[in-house]
């Protein structure tokens, strides 16, 4: 028995980028967090980390660049100049959503991925990826020149976040970052969260 036909209004799943940036200071560490607007279409007055949809300029900039994606993890299922372009997918949303001088590419490690439950008036194939707040180009309390996407944008503990207004996913990968604090020097696998007729499911990427 096959299952329901696809719904024609359904939205489109787009690919995606998230960065979470880490930053050590003496009280321990700190990552940064801004809340979206009351208008939003999609997850208003959320507070999540920066990110969005991957754009035409992203896969131009990975041609143009002409450096092969790396990462077998993220190469999982993903074109190769596709992989490439989410990097400097999750790069651009850092600099428009905080006015933050982006980290290189290489810079970015993936670690998770997951895909927009059905329902949601836009859904997204997102890949999240972390950075150092030490390899940023610049300032990490500059946000001077931010876009209005991101309120309240913030450098905040584990526990201060997890105290927030969070997304579902959101709140699944403070666990996982946590996870990786915790324990900094052991190989994890990258955890996907995604979805089929039978409901939603987490397993692990393997190259």
């Amino acid at each position: 028995m096959t299952g329901a036909p696809p719904d024609p209004a359904a939205p489109p799943i787009r690919h995606a980028a998230t960065i979470v940036i880490l930053r050590e200071t003496p009280e321990g560490t700190r990552l940064l967090m801004g809340q979206r607007g009351s208008g939003a279409v999609f997850m208003p007055d959320k507070f999540v980390f920066p990110g969005g949809a991957l754009d035409p300029e992203d896969l131009a900039a990975a041609e143009a660049e002409g450096v092969p994606e790396t990462d077998p993890n993220l190469l999982v299922g993903t074109d190769p100049l596709l992989a490439r372009a989410l990097r400097h997918a999750a790069a651009r949303e850092l600099r428009e959503e905080t006015g933050l001088v982006p980290p290189a590419p290489d810079a970015l490690r993936f670690f998770f991925r997951a895909v927009t439950p059905p329902g949601r008036p836009r859904r997204f194939d997102a890949r999240f990826f972390l950075a150092d707040a030490a390899a940023l180009g610049g300032p990490p309390d500059d946000f001077s020149g931010a876009e209005d996407e991101l309120r309240f944008l913030r450098w905040l503990s584990l526990s201060e976040a997890r105290a927030l207004d969070l997304p579902f996913i959101t709140e699944i990968v403070l666990a996982e970052i946590a996870a990786r604090e915790a324990d900094p020097g052991a190989e994890r696998p990258v955890p996907f969260f995604h979805h089929t007729e039978r409901g939603s499911h987490f397993h692990l990427l393997h190259a």
